[in-house]
Parts: structure tokens; sequence; C-alpha cells
């Protein structure tokens, strides 16, 4: 490791606190409405007889990720007049889409909420933080009563559990997307190398560091100094999934939500101590620092230089990825999905995170006047095939029907496939193609990849879904989340990178230090706080 890659991490420690005074006041201009009520059905102007006495428009955020086909754009496509013909017209409604860029989006999002004049109707983020302060600061529209009256598609679609993601203090404040697959990592080993040299798939974190072990000393692939036996990036799919083979969750299946809050969990320090001796020991990316967004991982997995590593579900099987490279690449090569890291804490499960059943955060600022409106419009999507349509397009152009499932067509034209260029950021209710049970959910979302990817892809998420830790729902809002979160969450990645690169024999020594830096920066306080919200459950 060089001076440089540590450098690099560790200047997010200068900046560190910046974050925490940022928002205070974001939500100066967001006041309720001129008569002095909050919204319900009397300010949306359509409470009653089903669509607008006059015709009215509806602003909805959109995600703009600068990928648009011509001749669309990100507001005028396929989708947006599918949604016009089906849903404005008849409703008397004008459906507008502002644009986010997906990078901004935090940012965006809170000057369009000081704005009264020009925040959308419909607003979404993914982060909860954000959501619980707008609401703490009378930002947002109660839905609840809404709700009631006009999104009964939606909350049959959604469930209680998911709703529950947006409620506090028993109010419903923002309507949760709900998550199709809940499935998170899956870990891969290269079975050709297994092969080679006569060993078995490993079954359990101490067999796996053997496995690493002979991969390194006998280099099955023949690559000398570019062999790595265990990929390893600065990025969540990848030490999330160790740190949780360590962990003990806070409370029988469920954990703290938030990844910056890891180190509060008993076995850190352990998950953190097994990396050390990898990384000494040469069995993973020693570069690791410089990759957070794995771009240099993906690379030496598809040149065929990574025995082991962990990753998304999916992210691998996807037409001309990494998988379809790796094969291209390296003939002969062959990759073997595994669940390997076992939790002694947790009787030796093979513990993993999993997502929370929610998506992003859906809200109605209380400066609205189109509440109503924008419940009938998510209640829409929920309703009859229009979420199917949305996701999968036209039957017979964009998909064919199999047993119920919409399954995409091989030889889509490209006109058609265009057509769904921003499927998934219209579809703000469904994190995912939901058409039914996670298991029917799964099957559909199977059917979109390579037919050569499939099968294995099924293993990855029968893995993923194996001994699976979610996050809890508290119901109210941890404070220090949202003041210490980005702070913590970079002082995250510095006590990772400088734990594994410290000398054994430095590694307590280091340790102690970093995570008292770490109870300094606010984990004190979170710590406090979580603490506090457990006894209240």
């Amino acid at each position: 490791m060089t001076v440089n890659a540590n450098q690099k991490v560790l200047k997010k420690a200068l900046g560190i606190g910046l974050s925490a005074v940022m928002g205070m006041s974001l939500l100066a201009g967001c006041s309720s409405n001129a008569n002095g009520n909050t919204n319900t059905a009397s300010n949306g102007g359509t409470a009653t007889d089903g669509g607008s006495k006059e015709r009215v428009t509806l602003k909805v955020e959109i995600f703009d990720r600068g990928n648009s086909p011509a001749p669309y754009t990100i507001t005028n496509n396929y989708l947006s007049n599918m949604v016009q013909e089906r849903f404005g017209d008849p409703n008397n409604i004008d459906v507008e889409y502002v644009p986010v860029q997906r990078s901004e989006e935090v940012t965006k999002l809170n000057v369009l909420m000081a704005s009264n004049t020009d925040v959308p109707d419909i607003v979404f983020t993914y982060d909860s933080s954000v959501f619980y302060r707008y609401a703490q600061q009378g930002g947002l529209t109660d839905v609840g009563a809404l709700l009631d009256e006009h999104g009964p598609n939606l909350k049959k679609f959604l469930g209680e559990d998911t709703l529950a993601f947006g409620q506090l203090d028993g109010k419903q404040m923002s309507i949760p997307g709900k998550r199709a697959i809940t499935g998170r990592y899956t870990s891969y080993i290269r079975q050709d190398w297994l092969d080679k040299l006569g060993l078995p798939v490993p079954t359990t974190t101490d067999e796996l560091y053997t496995t690493l072990k002979a991969f390194k000393d006998k280099d099955p692939g023949g690559l000398g100094s570019k062999n790595i036996p265990m990929g390893m990036a600065l990025a969540p799919a990848q030490f999330e999934t160790l740190i949780y083979s360590f962990i003990k969750p806070i409370k029988g299946d469920l954990t703290y939500g938030q990844r910056y809050e890891l180190p509060l969990h008993d076995g850190f320090k352990d998950a953190m101590q097994f990396l050390n001796k990898l990384y000494n020991e040469g069995l993973v990316s020693q570069d690791f620092s410089l990759d957070e967004d794995k771009t240099q991982l993906s690379k030496d997995i598809q040149n065929g230089n990574v025995g082991f590593w962990s990753e998304d579900v999916d992210n691998i099987f996807y037409a001309e990825g990494t998988l379809d490279n790796l094969y291209k690449n390296v003939p002969g090569s062959k990759v073997t999905a595994a669940d390997v890291l076992t939790n002694a804490n947790e009787g030796n499960k093979y513990i993993k995170s999993r997502y929370a059943s929610n998506g992003m955060y859906i809200m109605i600022p209380k400066s609205s006047k189109r509440a109503v409106e924008a419940i009938k419009y998510l209640d829409w999507m929920a309703s009859d095939n229009n979420l199917i349509d949305i996701y999968s397009g036209v039957e017979g152009e964009n998909y064919d029907l199999v047993d119920g499932i919409p399954v995409v067509k091989a030889d889509v034209a490209q006109e058609f496939a265009d057509r769904l260029f921003n499927a998934g950021d219209m579809a703000i209710i469904s994190n995912g193609k939901n058409i039914g049970d996670q298991a029917t959910n799964e099957k559909a979302w199977i059917s979109g990849f390579p037919e050569r990817n499939q099968e294995m892809l099924k293993q990855s998420i029968d893995i993923a879904n194996t001994d699976t830790v979610g996050p809890i729902v508290f119901g109210k809002p941890i404070e220090a989340e949202s003041k210490y979160g980005t702070t913590l969450s970079d002082k995250l990645s510095v006590i990772i990178v400088k734990t594994a690169m410290a000398k054994p024999e430095q590694f307590e020594a280091v340790y102690e230090q970093e995570m008292k830096d770490f109870m300094s920066l606010g984990g004190t306080q979170l710590k406090e706080e979580l603490e506090a919200a457990l006894k209240d459950l």
C-alpha cells in the first residue's frame, strides 16, 4: 500500500464535522397553507368528485441520469406520455416532471424544499434521516387520511409493514416505496482454481482462510504478482459482507439500519482484526482503499486475477458484464456462487445484510396544494396493470407473458427497448419489479438476465436470502443520525483502511485510537440514543 493511498482515505477526516451544520433551516419556506391548515382533502380541490373541476398541474420529481435516448427527454418520453394519457387527461390534470440529477439528489432536494413556489408536489429520497428532518421541521403533509380516502389500491399494494417505514409519531408522513427483492449480497469463488488444487468449496470462514492461503501459495491461475486470492474494495458489498459475518445482531434478526452504526456492534473489532490478518498476509487486494466504486475490483475479476469475492446479488450477471467478460477473457474459467462466511457469534450461521422492505421515501411537501392529486397519481400507479406496463412496456413488443410473468423478449427492437429507459425511476412506488410475492418477483427479475447466467443468479439469490439480518424500525427519528451520519460514515472508511493496513503488532493501538475518534465525532451520542430507542420499543 502506498502513502498516497493512505492519504486519499485520511483526507476525509480533514473535513469531518462539516456535514453536521447542513440543513438546519432548509425548510424555512415550507410552511402550512395560507389558511393555516395542513394538507387534507380540502386543499386538493378534488376531494369528492374524482376529478378536478378545473385543469390543474401536478409536479412530480424525476431522477435525471443523463441517459435519455433520442428522440426522448427525461420530461417528454414514452412513459410520461402514457401517464398523461391514462391518468392525467381523464382527471383533468397536467402531469409535469421536474428533473433532479441522481448524483445531486439530496442537495437539489434541499433547495427545492426551501422554496414555496418551485418545490414539486411529489418529492422523494432514499435517505431516512433526510425524511425525518423534513417531517420534524413541519415541511411534510400527513397523508394518513388522504390514503384512506384516495389510496385504497396503494395501501393494499404497500402493506402495513412497508407503510410503517414512513410513519413518525403515529402519523403517515411519507409513502415508502416497496422493495421487490430484499436479498442483497452473495459471495463467489473460482471453481476452476479449486478444481486445479483438488479443493472443495469452503463452507466456513476458517475453511475460506485455508483456501485463500492455498490460492496465494500455489497460484492455480499462474498469475504471479497479479494473483489476488480475495478481491476487496472500499465499498459496502465487500466490507459489509465481511463485517456482518462477525457482528452480533442487536435484536433477533434485526440490527441498526445505518452502515456507519456497524462499529457499535459486538464483533466489529473481530472483523477488523480478520481483515488486518488477510491484508498483512497478502490475501486481499492491496490497494482496496483506492477503489471506492469497485472499478478496479471489477477489472481484476474480469481479467481472471481474483479467486474469491463478495458482490451485490445481481452485479456480475448482466449481459457483457463481469461474468461474461471473465469467461471470454479466461478460457476454462468457472465461477461458483458460495455461502462461505460463517458467524461464530450466531451459531456459525451465514449472517448477512438484507434490504428493508421499503425503497425510497415519497413525500408531499406541506406547501403543496395538490396533495389529493398526488395520492391519486400514486394510487393509479398501484392499480390494474399500470405498474407492469411502466416496468415492462408492451406485450409482444417488449415482453412475452409466460406463466403470468412478463419475460423480456430476447430480440426486442431498440426502439421498443428505448421506451423503458427510465422505467425504474418512473415507478417510484416500487423498487424493482413488484408483480406478486418475493418468489414471483425474483422469478420475473431473473428472466430479464441472459439465459446463460440465469441458473447461477438463482443460486446467488438463494444465498442472499439465507440467514439475513434487517434494519430495526424505531418509528421515530434518531437525532444523532441526521447530525453525525455523514461524518461517521466517512470515519467508518478511515477505520477500515487504517486498521487493515496496520502492522499486526500495532493493530490494537490503531483500533483503539480510531474508535476513540469515532465516539468523539458523534458515536457516543449515537450509541446512547440508539440504546434509549431500543428500550422504548
